[in-house]
């Protein structure tokens, strides 16, 4: 049976402040689902600031790096996984997810179109002790449409930035679906249309499907983990 992650980012951002002196509770959660039921929260996403703090998360943020925390709750009580960035140069960046004790979940290594091994995004997931997925961003077929309606798309960014009007959105993203494979399984399925991840493989730890989705989405189109504040 098949489950699915989500993660849903909080309307309210850094507006539903805390009193003076408490910690803001952490607002952006993954969702889980199994089809049994509705979709239940298992951890919330916070940032995980190096030293600098926001200034210097961002700088690092432009050569690939990314780095957060998954809690048990709201208020921090418990650290259910944490990803870090071992190296990122190159347009190549390593991931690594550890548990609440510091084990390795696994690892994640995206390489980006045309600075790794292809014209498209590659994205490996590896579960520790396990084999490597390997996926890559968008079906090529739709990548042929996008470049060759990338005059006319330039054209409507052209009167986009004219027409303020509500729902004028410029140009059309580029393909974003993801289908990773390993061994003739397809144990991970990225949709873009609801920024969901579907996990076809039971065996695959839930955490690492957590971390993956949250990667995914510091990646995306309005990425979560560029508020100044």
């Amino acid at each position: 049976m098949s489950s699915s992650l989500t993660m849903r980012v909080s309307r309210e951002g850094i507006r539903a402040a805390a009193p003076v002196g408490v910690p803001t509770p952490v607002k952006d959660v993954v969702q889980f689902s199994d089809g049994s039921g509705p979709p239940r929260v298992v951890a919330y996403v916070e940032r995980e600031l190096p030293p600098g703090g926001i200034p210097a998360y961002l700088a690092a943020r432009g050569s690939g790096a990314r780095s957060f925390v998954l809690w048990a709750d709201e208020h921090r009580r418990e650290r259910v996984a944490t990803l870090s960035t071992p190296s990122a140069t190159g347009g190549v960046a390593t991931f690594q997810v550890l548990g609440a004790h510091g084990e390795l979940i696994g690892t994640f290594v995206r390489e980006k179109a045309l600075r790794g091994r292809g014209l498209r995004t590659r994205w490996t997931v590896t579960q520790a002790g396990g084999p490597e997925a390997v996926g890559f961003k968008g079906r090529i077929f739709w990548w042929w449409v996008w470049w060759l309606l990338l005059p006319l798309q330039v054209l409507i960014l052209v009167f986009a930035l004219f027409d303020s009007s509500p729902g004028n959105e410029g140009v059309a993203r580029g393909p974003r679906r993801i289908v990773w494979r390993a061994g003739g399984q397809i144990p991970l399925e990225f949709r873009s249309k609801d920024d969901k991840l579907h996990v076809h493989a039971p065996e695959l730890d839930w955490r690492l499907g957590a971390s993956l989705v949250v990667l995914l989405r510091a990646f995306g189109p309005n990425s979560w983990d560029t508020r100044k504040k």
